[in-house]
């Protein structure tokens, strides 16, 4: 676990606050259930690879503290988080697409 999530004390499934967002963002690389990886940076910048083939994309919270993505030309995308807890430590992100769309999981690298 990052040692910028060491104050956090959730429990498996809590709903990331808006105010962790940043931090459970940037805290690490995730490493996604098929393989992919991806990392956000602080500045809002963030990069997927899948496959590796690499893509740029934006981070952001919206107005209502929602975490966002940008994927030019056009996608954007918010998303619910859930932390990923296994015995008391912090190992993820649960990713769910608000509006009932897609969920995936991050695990910290």
């Amino acid at each position: 676990m990052s040692s910028s999530l060491s104050d956090i004390h959730v429990s498996d499934g809590d709903v990331v606050a808006t105010e962790h967002i940043p931090t459970a963002l940037t805290a690490g690389g995730l490493v996604y259930d098929d393989g992919a990886t991806q990392v956000f940076e602080p500045a809002g910048a963030t990069i997927y690879v899948e496959r590796g083939r690499s893509t740029e994309g934006e981070w952001y919270l919206d107005d209502g503290g929602r975490f966002c993505s940008f994927w030019p030309p056009s996608y954007r995308a918010c998303y619910g988080l859930r932390w990923i807890v296994e015995a008391g430590r912090i190992v993820g992100l649960r990713f769910a697409e608000l509006g009932g769309g897609s969920g995936f999981n991050g695990r910290y690298r």
